[in-house]
């Protein structure tokens, strides 16, 4: 199990980066915390994956302008992908689970579930990057090489969520896959961040967060 924390805490500050990204998340240390700031990020991907969908729709009336009949299935088949995505996990309830219901969640499980939260939006971007490849790769010998790309990338997405929601209802196991380690462009760490006060002062939300990735149970 600590290979697998060690592997998702790496050197980068993930939960730094998902604030920066998502306004108002508050992580999930504080048990009245963590139903809404699921939510919040489920409501971002599901936003960005819906985006996504418009973007295929988009490429695809190009493609109708251009006469490639041939690749609406295509297209249609990744923005259906897509849209039912958005909505499952807009709309996912996860009733009881004991990640939620935990006075204090295990860091391994805050750990990955942070990782994934990430990996979700990571995927995302590399999902819009595929779209304009598609786009560019219109007319070419290369669109079916770039669909193709781009189902692939879809699915792991959903893959990913799977994973995601299996750790609220499950927690971590030594099953539980992990996701690639997405990229921090600037790679930040805990003390970029301003201080809080004196030593005295109660540590705020950075500093709890800090403590339990770094394996502090005071």
């Amino acid at each position: 199990m600590s290979e697998i924390f060690d592997n998702v805490k790496s050197d980068h500050d993930i939960f730094t980066k998902l604030v920066s990204i998502i306004p108002g998340f508050k992580g999930y240390v504080e048990m009245q915390d963590r139903r809404a700031s699921d939510k919040l990020v489920r409501d971002q991907i599901a936003d960005r994956f819906t985006q996504l969908e418009k973007r295929i729709s988009e490429v695809q009336t190009q493609a109708i302008s251009m006469g490639a009949i041939e690749l609406l299935d295509q297209f249609e088949s990744a923005a259906i992908k897509l849209r039912q995505f958005a909505d499952r996990i807009r709309t996912a309830a996860y009733g009881y689970s004991p990640l939620f219901a935990a006075v204090k969640i295990k860091k391994e499980d805050l750990a990955v579930l942070y990782a994934y939260d990430l990996a979700l939006m990571d995927k995302a971007d590399g999902i819009a990057a595929a779209i304009d490849n598609a786009e560019a790769s219109l007319g070419t010998e290369g669109i079916t090489a770039a669909l193709r790309h781009l189902t692939r990338l879809s699915q792991e997405a959903v893959d990913a969520f799977n994973h995601r929601s299996q750790v609220i209802l499950e927690g971590v196991t030594e099953e539980t896959p992990l996701p690639a380690a997405p990229a921090l462009d600037p790679p930040m760490t805990y003390t970029e961040l301003p201080a809080e006060g004196g030593e005295e002062e109660k540590k705020g939300l950075f500093g709890k967060i800090k403590d339990m990735l770094d394996g502090d149970d005071n």
